[in-house]
């Protein structure tokens, strides 16, 4: 049995879509309702990390684990780490960041991660570790301002990040919590090429096939824009992580996509072709139109 935590999340609805409808599967979230995409043959389980009781029935029989935790410097992981190691499971794959391989990160969000990784490594269980760079996806936040201004306003526009496409990360969780060979591994995960801001910006307005406009914040517009979203001090982690994208910390590429999934790494055109209609400006209602004739 696999057990999917996380299962209504950025990379979990899409590893749910892609595992074999023919492995046992169990997919756990807080909500179950919310739970898209599965096979008909997949188990829904509510659980909750503060809740040992739903985790153990959860785990119960399970032998491989994808776990994802968001509750930065929380006890999530140690819970499940706990719970898993209570109802024997065999090993558990790990989502975690890129940033825990720079020496430079020192954020509150990376030391979580690492803290994280190290009780998974000293658990007595095998484990596998992902590491993807930010998500394409995290683009997302820009499609109201695209659809409304078409503006993108963003934080060092020309600094670079090897984003990965979320899709890529399910189907190199797929490949390692269904193959063997992959115990006490870890993985970086990229996009073929570093991209910034201004040429994501960019790439979008020529599919759209309008001129966007990009805004440069300042880092006092950009702590403004976080803490409206969370947390003061995952706002600086958050700040702190631009800085050194800036120094060029989060550039380089990879080749793991490749090297698990036997394709290359998704482009970003090709991700944003697919969710063009999340930025696209709504069609006038046709009597709203008539109107204005």
């Amino acid at each position: 049995m696999i057990l999917v935590t996380g299962s209504t999340g950025t990379v979990g609805r899409l590893l749910v879509g892609r595992l074999p409808a023919e492995l046992p599967v169990r997919l756990m979230a807080r909500d179950p309702s919310k739970i898209t995409g599965a096979a008909a043959t997949a188990q829904k389980a509510a659980g909750d990390y503060s809740d040992p009781q739903s985790l153990a029935m959860a785990l119960e029989g399970v032998r491989t684990a994808f776990l994802v935790t968001t509750r930065v410097a929380g006890d999530e992981d140690a819970a499940f780490v706990r719970a898993a190691r209570m109802a024997g499971v065999r090993r558990v794959v790990k989502l975690s960041a890129a940033a825990v391989l720079d020496e430079r990160a020192d954020d509150l969000i990376t030391r979580w991660q690492r803290a994280s990784e190290e009780l998974l490594r000293a658990s007595g269980l095998e484990w596998t570790l992902l590491r993807p760079r930010a998500f394409m996806s995290n683009c997302l936040s820009w499609a109201q301002s695209v659809r409304s201004v078409r503006t993108v306003r963003a934080l060092y526009g020309t600094s670079g990040n090897a984003c990965v496409d979320p899709r890529d990360i399910a189907e190199a969780a797929v490949r390692v919590l269904t193959e063997e060979g992959h115990a006490q591994r870890a993985y970086s995960l990229t996009g073929p090429e570093a991209l910034t801001a201004v040429g994501q910006t960019q790439e979008l307005g020529r599919l759209l096939g309008v001129p966007l406009r990009f805004e440069e914040l300042t880092p006092h517009e950009a702590r403004a824009a976080l803490m409206r979203r969370y947390p003061a001090c995952v706002a600086e982690a958050l700040l702190q992580s631009a800085e050194r994208q800036r120094s060029g910390a989060k550039a380089g590429v990879d080749d793991t996509v490749r090297m698990l999934t036997g394709r290359p790494a998704g482009t970003f055109r090709a991700w944003a072709e697919d969710h063009l209609r999340e930025f696209a400006p709504a069609a006038p209602h046709p009597a709203a139109a008539h109107r204005t004739r």
